[in-house]
């Protein structure tokens, strides 16, 4: 089996008790919240593609305040020509605070219906959640680990598993 490896940098931004996300579309069209950032270019430093990617996908400069930790997963994702592919993603969180630069505007979407605001990207939308509505939206479980290494700041960046 083929083997994919990811790596991508994303930001937990908290102001006046609302997450920043962006919305994009999963692979069947439905519309889910996720963490803001993405993967990074060759030869590009995780630090920088967060930033890049915050600018890109809501329009805001950030600054970075500090490393979170990381989230590994793996799963089988069909590759190309149908073939399967064993894929790793390695996730850098991030947090972050607003520089500057200003929230891009859903008018900025184009009148297509849900074409990205990022050019070549995925992201339709970004906007402040309230932090106590984030269980109720429709969201992919990065923002649930990120939002749980931003509240307890585990020393080794590495979330223990739940105790069930």
């Amino acid at each position: 089996m083929r083997r994919t490896l990811r790596v991508a940098a994303y930001a937990v931004v908290v102001r006046d008790g609302q997450l920043l996300l962006a919305r994009s579309r999963d692979e069947n069209g439905v519309a889910e919240w996720v963490l803001p950032g993405g993967g990074m270019e060759h030869g590009e430093d995780p630090y920088d593609t967060v930033r890049r990617e915050l600018e890109e996908e809501t329009g805001y400069l950030v600054e970075v305040t500090a490393f979170l930790g990381v989230d590994s997963s793996r799963r089988t994702l069909t590759g190309r020509f149908r073939r399967p592919a064993d894929h790793h993603a390695l996730r850098l969180i991030y947090e972050a605070r607003v520089a500057g630069g200003e929230l891009l505007p859903q008018s900025r979407l184009r009148s297509t219906g849900g074409t990205p605001i990022e050019i070549g990207g995925s992201t339709e939308l970004a906007a402040w959640q309230p932090l106590d509505a984030v269980p109720g939206l429709v969201r992919i479980g990065l923002i649930d680990t990120a939002l749980r290494l931003w509240r307890e700041r585990p020393a080794e960046g590495h979330l223990k598993a739940a105790l069930g």
